[in-house]
């Protein structure tokens, strides 16, 4: 049975709509990931699971039972499901053992796994107005998993986090549901966050669900240039280049629009190994280079490991069919 069931959400706000018959279910320990321009209703419709916010339409159910609203009840919020906001709060001028052991619903040792899992054991005398940001955000997870929720919903979590303090994050969040065994569900505007972890991403557009699958589906095979373009760049490729390309790429089906991410082009000096390209620029950017590159009435870009282009010169560019994906309006 699913952990969690999402059927025909809808939320009305000033006569608007910001959530329009969204469902979808979760099992338990499957990573789910809501990625979307800002605006798109990740936040209401963690909020709405979390029971902290009253649908218009529509029903959760979690762990068999119905979510109900803040209309519905006296103290807001589902029992079992943990909901982090990008605007928690701390008890200020309180020691962090003082908060935590306020807070805890666990046995000592399940307590001490905790701490491990979040990394703060070394901040347990310190006052929480002495914290920095990061664990300041540690902290407060911590908080929310000694009352043993099943499901932590995670709001924008690395949202103002420096790179150092981020990693930590994203690793005390994979031992989360690795080592404690609770399923989660987490918002995030970089791309790479979503993919780089999730089991399944659903993608939000003007409170819509426009797409939702696997992380690898999701960036090769985008609905639309809203989705493909939320989770990295790409080109879209028609008219005359559309043409020169598909001289070159066996097996390559008709359509409208071509997609191509930039490192799935093939560049060489063989004229036998594609069309041929002219390079208008190349910049270095540490792992790959990225050449700005003339074909037809286009222009292209291509990410390579090659470091022997310059602007002026003549390439020769392709790409397997398999790694281009056509949109269609």
């Amino acid at each position: 049975m699913e952990l969690l069931t999402v059927s025909g959400i809808g939320f009305q706000e000033q006569g608007k709509w910001a959530l329009q018959d969204i469902g979808f279910n979760q099992q338990r320990h499957q990573k789910i990931a809501l990625s979307g321009e800002t605006g798109a209703g990740k936040s209401t419709l963690l909020q709405i699971i979390a029971g902290l916010i009253q649908p218009s339409v529509g029903e959760v159910h979690f762990d068999g039972r119905r979510v109900k609203g803040p209309a519905e009840v006296l103290v807001p919020g589902q029992a079992g499901v943990a909901y982090l906001s990008q605007h928690f709060e701390l008890p200020k001028f309180l020691r962090v053992e003082q908060v935590l052991r306020y807070a805890n619903k666990r046995s000592a040792q399940e307590a001490q796994t905790l701490y491990d899992v979040c990394r703060i054991n070394h901040l347990a005398s310190r006052q929480t107005n002495q914290l920095s940001g990061g664990e300041r955000q540690r902290i407060a997870l911590a908080r929310l998993l000694l009352g043993a929720p099943q499901l932590l919903l995670l709001d924008e979590p690395f949202s103002n986090l420096d790179r150092v303090h981020k990693l930590i994050l994203q690793s005390v969040i994979q031992d989360v549901g690795e080592r404690l065994g609770i399923t989660c569900m987490l918002v995030s505007h970089d791309p790479l966050d979503a993919l780089s972890w999730a089991d399944e991403v659903l993608v939000l557009q003007a409170g819509k669900l426009v797409q939702r699958g696997a992380p690898q589906t999701i960036y090769r095979q985008p609905t639309n240039e809203y989705v493909a373009g939320l989770f990295g760049d790409y080109n879209a490729v028609n008219g005359g280049a559309l043409a020169a390309l598909a001289s070159s790429i066996k097996g390559l089906p008709t359509g409208n629009t071509l997609l191509i991410r930039p490192e799935d082009f093939t560049i060489g000096t063989s004229k036998s190994k594609g069309v041929r390209v002219l390079i208008k620029s190349a910049q270095f950017f540490g792992s790959y280079y990225e050449l700005k590159v003339a074909v037809a009435d286009a222009t292209l870009t291509i990410r390579t490991g090659k470091s022997n282009f310059a602007p002026g010169d003549v390439a020769y560019v392709t790409a397997a069919a398999e790694r281009t994906w056509f949109i269609k309006p």
